[in-house]
């Protein structure tokens, strides 16, 4: 696989997201609207504008999923054999893009903290180096992620 900015040599590892748990949000929209719009419809019958709202509630409902799942989406992690890249999408036309050398990580560590955290496999992982830490949260699959790291790193070395 190649991804924009690839480096010529450099190698794509893995790829990896978030859990898709950090779009609940868009998941609880549209169980709200989705909800309201049909117990609109259902306490107020016979009434002409009622299917439209309870139409129009759906159709927000439905967008702010879909908004929500492509946030998802287009947030992901790039590991290279030189480099970890976060790529982060915070809104339709916004997209933040952060390179950390491996060379650069001095020490790392992963958690998985709650109940939910341990029966949906998610949780965080710290990158410490020189110029600060690097908190990844609400990764799938932590343990997996951070001994990938930790093997290349290791084999950098």
């Amino acid at each position: 696989m190649e991804f924009e900015g690839q480096r010529k040599g450099e190698e794509v590892i893995c790829i990896f997201r978030r859990h898709i748990a950090t779009s609940f949000k868009g998941i609880l929209w549209l169980i709200i609207l989705v909800t309201g719009g049909f117990l609109q419809a259902l306490l107020i019958p016979n009434n002409q504008y009622g299917l439209l709202i309870c139409i129009i509630a759906i159709v927000l409902g439905f967008l702010g999923a879909v908004y929500s799942w492509l946030l998802w989406y287009c947030s992901y992690y790039i590991i290279t054999n030189e480099r970890l890249r976060q790529t982060h999408q915070k809104g339709l036309f916004k997209v933040s893009v952060v390179d950390l050398e491996l060379e650069n990580i001095i020490n790392m560590s992963y958690g998985v903290h709650g109940m939910f955290a341990t029966m949906f496999d998610y949780g965080s992982i710290l990158i410490q180096t020189e110029a600060g830490d690097l908190v990844i949260s609400m990764v799938s699959h932590p343990e997996a992620v951070y001994n990938e790291l930790e093997n290349i790193c290791h084999d950098k070395k």
